[in-house]
């Protein structure tokens, strides 16, 4: 969301010429007066005095060295705690601050940090740390790549200088963490500077990362003592140090003030240098000095109090764009609670389509059990019917076998009400090696009387040797008559209807329906349930969608294509049962 600025803003971003000519004009007097009061005031260095400047400087950098080696050891230490290991192994770190809070008062580091494998601040003796993110921290990047521990110098956001040792810690060679410790080098910064005395510390590139003159962190000797500023020049007056006195060996920077001594310092190309005046001139000059740059520093803050206007008016921007970011935050929690009332209403459809299908599902089902139920029920009506001819002809015992014919029909029915479980489930519990020729015989067997009242050629090619499946012999002689009796209908307004049955084995084994008939007007839509071309109260279109499916819970696939010379053929197509398939079935 843009905040337009208001129209005064461009004028408050830039302060009136006047205005910066009056603060150059207090800086160059500030400058001039103090140059020509120091180098009136000020003389050399005696020998005695360089020669206790570089003993101070020899024992500032044992100190250093000291420090850096005592706490050098401690992530060693530290990295083989168990109660750190556990910790990051368990992810529990209630007692982890606590602990590190207990070691720091032990060490006398200046805190410790221990981070996650990702980075994250887990445990902390400054507890405000907790959480924050420190992937791409040097220390961490370093400890995780090396096998040792590794010193790190991070550069904070206000110029000082941060000095860690960081160690990874391993479990079962594996990185989990890293132990972070902060080498308390501010405190000698200090101490230094309660010595008339300004010192440095300078890296193996020359930038100061130690000095008793915060603004000096970050730069080289030769722009630290080119930086001339009155409010620093307060602070160094009342720390006897001012850097516009501090100048390389036989040279000046706004008088002779200070000498300069060095020193190397054994850890990582490290230098120390230290700015030495003489003490008794250098308190008579400084507090000199020091009501010159207290008039200056008047003047400058009434100069600094019409450049803070800029500042206010900032802040007045801000506190805007906070408000306005605070009506679009409520906007958004709006949005929310609406998308989630959106995301129920979604789930109460989601559960009434769930019934529906359930409903559906149940009405598919009660029509499958109509459909498998009309075939035994129409043979037992024509055998009923031969049955009863045959007792009005004293023809008891041919009478007998149509009764147990019936009773096959019967058992045959319940067969298939026990088996309507398996439209809702697939499994294997009926599955049995069987000859594809035995259920094509008994398929015709139930066929029969419907073969006859039509009088329809059947012509049978069967291999001699048997053609072993695996499947259920019910359900499969259930598709054998589906086919028979499509075929059957297909040829109703045949003048000789011929039905050609023709069973194959090689890598399966393909048993072949082909008739006469009219051939198939739609083959896309031929396996869907409830698609049918026959009159109604002849069929509901289940019997080819039933027939596939059953067909693939054997492992095979059921097919049907216009013959070229007429009529339709279905394939039915199973996988061959081979010797070890059914040595291990």
């Amino acid at each position: 969301m843009s905040v337009t600025p208001s129209p005064a803003q461009p004028v408050e971003e830039r302060p009136p010429w006047r205005l910066r000519v009056v603060v150059a004009l207090i800086l160059l007097a500030s400058a001039v007066t103090l140059y020509v009061t120091n180098l009136w005031l000020s003389d050399r260095f005696t020998e005695t005095t360089r020669n206790r400047a570089e003993l101070r400087l020899t024992l500032y950098s044992g100190n250093v060295i000291s420090e850096l080696q005592r706490t050098s050891v401690v992530p060693l230490l530290l990295a083989q705690d168990p109660a750190l290991i556990g910790a990051l192994n368990a992810a529990d770190f209630t007692q982890s601050s606590q602990r590190l809070i207990s070691f720091k008062d032990e060490i006398g580091a200046a805190s410790l940090m221990l981070l996650d494998a990702d980075g994250r601040v887990v445990a902390a003796t400054d507890r405000s740390l907790i959480g924050s993110p420190h992937r791409a921290s040097a220390y961490f990047i370093d400890a995780i790549r090396a096998n040792d521990t590794v010193f790190s110098v991070v550069e904070l956001d206000t110029g000082a200088k941060e000095f860690t040792y960081s160690r990874k810690i391993t479990s079962e060679r594996e990185p989990i963490g890293v132990i972070v410790v902060e080498v308390d080098l501010r405190k000698f910064e200090d101490a230094w500077a309660g010595i008339a005395d300004a010192v440095l510390v300078t890296d193996s590139e020359g930038e100061i990362i130690l000095a008793t003159e915060p603004r000096w962190r970050g730069r080289t000797v030769e722009e630290a003592l080119a930086a001339q500023s009155a409010p620093s020049a307060i602070a160094r007056a009342l720390h006897a140090t001012t850097d516009w006195s501090l100048t390389m060996p036989d040279a000046y920077i706004l008088g002779e003030a200070v000498m300069r001594s060095e020193a190397r310092i054994p850890f990582q190309g490290w230098r120390i240098v230290g700015f030495t005046t003489y003490s008794s001139v250098r308190a008579s000059v400084n507090g000199v000095l020091a009501m010159e740059i207290m008039g200056f520093a008047l003047l400058l803050a009434a100069a600094f109090y019409f450049m803070s206007r800029k500042a206010q008016s900032r802040s007045r921007l801000f506190q805007r764009e906070s408000q306005e970011l605070r009506i679009l935050n409520q906007r958004l929690q709006r949005e929310i609670a609406e998308r989630e009332r959106a995301e129920k209403n979604l789930e109460v459809a989601e559960q009434t389509l769930a019934q529906s299908s359930k409903l559906a599902a149940l009405g598919e089902m009660s029509a499958s059990v109509s459909h498998e139920l009309n075939q035994p029920l129409a043979a037992m009506r024509t055998y009923l019917a031969g049955a009863r001819l045959l007792l009005q002809r004293r023809r008891s015992e041919e009478a007998l076998s149509s009764f147990q014919r019936i009773d096959d029909l019967i058992g045959r029915m319940g067969a298939i009400t026990r088996q309507l479980k398996s439209y809702a489930r697939k499994g294997e519990e009926a599955f049995e090696p069987l000859d594809v020729r035995e259920a094509v015989s008994g398929a015709l067997s139930m066929m029969e009387p419907q073969l006859k009242s039509r009088r329809v050629a059947i012509s049978r090619t069967m291999p001699a040797e048997p053609v072993m499946v695996l499947a259920d012999r019910l359900r499969l002689e259930q598709v054998f008559i589906n086919l028979f009796r499509n075929a059957i209908d297909a040829t109703k307004k045949s003048r000789e209807p011929q039905i050609e049955l023709i069973l194959s084995s090689g890598q399966t084994a393909t048993l072949s329906v082909r008739d006469n008939g009219h051939g198939i007007a739609d083959l896309d839509s031929l396996f869907e349930p409830f698609y049918t071309t026959k009159q109604p109260g002849d069929g509901v279109g289940l019997g080819l969608a039933i027939s596939s499916g059953i067909v693939s819970d054997f492992g095979g696939r059921l097919t049907a294509r216009n013959a070229p010379e007429g009529g339709a053929v279905f394939e039915v197509q199973l996988p061959i049962l081979s010797e070890n398939r059914e040595a291990a079935e």
